[in-house]
């Protein structure tokens, strides 16, 4: 190593996707691999590496608020080098190296696997690049779980997304390439696969326009030390029987689809370009609650969108009561530039949209409890993700709650448990946030 790269400490703000949060991962390692030390705090580090999202405004601004903080820890000498990447430095680049010229490098996605070589440049430093690229991870998520990013960009025409137009057409991984990074994260101790695309379901079909989500979860079952799979972002028109059938057959499966909707009314879908009509995504989710009631269905919905009336708001409303999902999110509709829905006509006013939002976030918090309410004294067997010093409680999920995205299950136990081991936990209480869990005796 360049001696003046020598003693360097690197951190990141990662405020990216689960996507993004694996491309820098994998360009700590990268670093790390060329001998610069990874730190948590930025405050201790001479590099700052703020990974940013740019699908939503409020997004945005938080990249851009934590990019000035940063540019200012290195006004006041705190630290040297403060670089950006993510989706906003891909959509922004030019942009942001007009109006924020403290940034020393914005990376874009091409730039990612030649951040060696850029930090080297930084500082006027020699570098070589490896002879064989080493495409290792360093975990920034508590737990023995892992994101596995199986494809970028997305073929959806989604009138208010920004993705196909900062990530371009969609574009599978290659299989092997993935089931080797599987492997990779089985022997560092990682138990869960967490596969995340814009859209899996998708997986293969811009080959040869063969589906292969199938045959790759299937190679990633085999692979040892690997006990739970689970889906994120699955498409509607493409949660095939196929696929639900082999959900619930493969024991590593996670009894666990996340689905976004997005809306039920037939024009609303019309206009955002949703593939399923109204009809269609009755008899779909009709159809996994009556012949798959096992699998836990997650999904998101946008609320204010351009034209939605009291009757369409409610109608989505009367959706959630009826059919009471496990987990649903909610947005706000934002207007975003250069997307079909930014020039429509009908816009809500910000105050509406807000009141929907806020009116159908309690709704679906009611409709939590009681879900809530019938998992009081049922077993279910739970990955620990980490111990909580400050307090004095033990951190995990079920198969049937993902990691971060939904309720966590904290337990009071110092004796029976182990972080990254799996346990019995009997579901005790719930506070609206997570369920409390106490270490079910028959796991001993």
């Amino acid at each position: 190593m360049d001696e003046k790269l020598k003693d360097k400490k690197v951190s990141a703000i990662s405020l990216g996707c689960d996507k993004n949060r694996v491309d820098l991962e994998k360009m700590l390692f990268r670093l790390k691999d060329m001998g610069l030390e990874i730190v948590a705090e930025p405050q201790e580090a001479d590099i700052v590496i703020v990974n940013t999202c740019a699908f939503i405004q409020p997004a945005r601004q938080e990249a851009i608020d934590n990019i000035f903080e940063m540019c200012h820890l290195k006004a006041s000498g705190v630290i040297e080098k403060v670089i950006v990447s993510g989706c906003l430095a891909q959509r922004y680049k030019k942009d942001l190296e007009k109006e924020i010229p403290e940034v020393d490098a914005i990376l874009t996605a091409e730039d990612n696997e030649n951040v060696c070589a850029i930090v080297a440049q930084l500082y006027q430093a020699k570098h070589k690049d490896a002879k064989k690229k080493n495409d290792g991870r360093i975990f920034t998520n508590r737990g023995s779980f892992a994101y596995l990013k199986i494809a970028e960009g997305c073929n959806n025409v989604c009138s208010y997304c920004t993705i196909p137009r900062i990530k371009g057409r969609y574009q599978s991984y290659d299989m092997k390439l993935v089931v080797k990074e599987a492997e990779y994260l089985a022997q560092n101790g990682i138990k869960e696969l967490v596969l995340v695309a814009q859209d899996v379901t998708r997986y293969g079909e811009d080959w040869d326009g063969q589906n292969c989500l199938i045959d790759l979860c299937k190679k990633l079952a085999k692979i040892e030390g690997i006990e739970w799979i689970r889906l994120h972002y699955a498409y509607p028109e493409k949660t095939s029987k196929a696929l639900l059938d082999y959900i619930v057959k493969e024991p590593k499966m996670c009894k666990y689809l996340d689905m976004p909707l997005q809306h039920i009314d037939r024009k609303i879908l019309a206009s955002m370009r949703r593939r399923l009509n109204e009809e269609k995504t009755r008899e779909l989710v009709e159809k996994i609650k009556t012949e798959y009631p096992q699998i836990a269905i997650r999904t998101t919905f946008i609320v204010g969108y351009p034209g939605e009336t009291k009757e369409d708001f409610k109608k989505l409303c009367d959706f959630c009561k009826e059919t009471k999902f496990d987990y649903a999110g909610f947005f706000p509709f934002y207007k975003e530039e250069n997307t079909p829905s930014f020039y429509m006509k009908k816009q809500l006013s910000n105050w509406t949209k807000q009141r929907r939002f806020k009116k159908i976030k309690k709704l679906q918090a009611g409709i939590v409890f009681e879900k809530a309410k019938e998992n009081m004294g049922k077993v279910f067997k739970v990955l620990i993700d980490y111990f909580d010093e400050n307090r004095g409680i033990y951190v995990g999920h079920s198969e049937f709650l993902s990691p971060t995205v939904d309720f966590a299950v904290e337990i009071e136990d110092n004796i029976n448990i182990e972080t990254g081991k799996f346990v019995d936990v009997q579901f005790v209480g719930f506070d609206g946030e997570n369920y409390k869990g106490v270490y079910y005796e028959s796991s001993k």
